[in-house]
């Protein structure tokens, strides 16, 4: 092994310097380190941890590799894995950290930088919709923290920083609290309101695809519905094709995000009934149209055939909603209520589970199913009848 070279800098001071050879990177590329230090001893000490690390599997090769840059890269990577919809949305959780720390290199990026970072949002890191300054939705920052969290962690993997600095931030548990206290969060429709929007849609042209939102499909699944999908003879719907957006301007069509949200569901009776007789209309309106029909094949569709897209769907619903008094509710959020009252009507978890398109029935409870008072209704009569020991309850 060579001896450090010596060398005198302009200003007449003696150091001593050395290559050291650290392996390949990822793409075949010889990585080899220039060490440089005032004594022999250290650039040999320093060399013999190089070497050691890269024995050991633990050599993190120094890099100028800024954290915006990597997020970069790290994006291009997962679009092998999601769809462009997803992209975008991991792209839109990662602006406040691509302002705020993408100049900072990734290897200095430190443990107390993220949690300053995570404070700073969760007390002002409202960028539009509201005064300069105003508190970010604590879900809003966890999202943030669990992109930034993932892309990191794959920095390790990749051996770029030897630990992960977000691994262990989180939220404080007082701006938690406050978030709790003066966040109004909207809560999905109770039965009744669901039963009122149901009574009120009756006569609506797109009765069948709202009943399909009430039934706990997604609106994307909605608009993907095409009548080849759909067998009006046993009375089943099989979800394979969904039509999202992209920005709420772009029209996304593709399969199931997961191959559990591929299904076939039976249809209850309202729905099917109702399908039927939205299909005889559409044959009517086709022959009124004449040449200016269009037959795209999907279930929702205006006048003329021509396909809707989700944010028609929901601007529909809200007009509706608006008509009847009811409270404004997305249409997803109406999945939750729907999918609550399956649960809270005894339909067991893997049914529950399947029906929504999820693989995981703890995850389908967890995020979807939210009892109200009402639904514990049954909760308080049995506790009548222990109470009582099956005595008549006082007047």
């Amino acid at each position: 092994m060579a001896e450090p070279k010596r060398i005198v800098l302009r200003s007449g001071k003696v150091r001593y310097r050395t290559v050291v050879d650290a392996g390949y990177d990822e793409n075949g590329q010889r990585i080899q380190i220039t060490v440089t230090r005032d004594t022999k001893t250290e650039v040999k000490e320093e060399r013999a941890r190089i070497i050691a690390e890269r024995a050991a599997g633990t050599f993190i090769a120094p890099s100028k590799l800024t954290l915006a840059e990597w997020l970069d890269q790290w994006l291009e990577h997962k679009r092998r894995d999601v769809e462009e919809t997803t992209i975008r949305t991991y792209r839109l959780a990662l602006v406040h950290v691509y302002d705020r720390l993408g100049h900072v290199r990734l290897q200095e990026l430190s443990e107390d930088q993220v949690q300053d970072f995570v404070d700073s949002l969760v007390s002002g890191g409202r960028r539009k919709g509201g005064e300069p300054g105003t508190r970010l939705a604590v879900s809003t920052v966890d999202g943030i923290l669990t992109r930034l969290r993932e892309a990191l962690g794959r920095a390790v993997v990749r051996k770029l920083i030897p630990a992960n600095p977000a691994r262990y931030v989180r939220v404080a548990l007082a701006d938690r609290r406050l978030d709790k206290r003066e966040r109004q969060r909207p809560k999905p429709w109770t039965v009744e309101e669901v039963q009122a929007f149901i009574r009120g849609i009756e006569s609506d042209r797109l009765y069948a695809p709202l009943l399909l939102s009430l039934m706990g499909l997604r609106p994307a699944e909605v608009c993907g519905q095409r009548w080849t999908d759909i067998d009006l003879k046993v009375g089943t719907l099989e979800i394979s094709n969904t039509r999202t957006m992209v920005g709420n301007l772009k029209v996304l069509e593709k399969d199931t995000k997961t191959s559990s949200g591929e299904r076939v569901l039976p249809l209850p009776q309202w729905p099917w009934e109702a399908l039927k007789r939205f299909k005889a209309r559409q044959v009517r309106e086709r022959l009124a149209a004449g040449e200016a029909y269009t037959d795209t094949g999907y279930v929702l569709v205006d006048e003329l055939g021509v396909a809707l897209n989700t944010r028609q769907l929901r601007e529909h619903a809200y007009r509706t909603m608006r008509r009847l008094g009811l409270r404004q509710v997305r249409l997803y959020d109406a999945r939750h209520s729907c999918l609550t009252y399956l649960a809270v009507n005894g339909v067991p978890d893997v049914v529950l589970a399947a029906w929504a398109g999820h693989t995981n029935a703890s995850f389908t409870k967890r995020r979807y199913v939210h009892v109200d008072a009402e639904g514990m209704r049954a909760a308080a009569a049995a506790w009548d009848s222990f109470h009582g020991g099956g005595q008549k309850a006082p007047m």
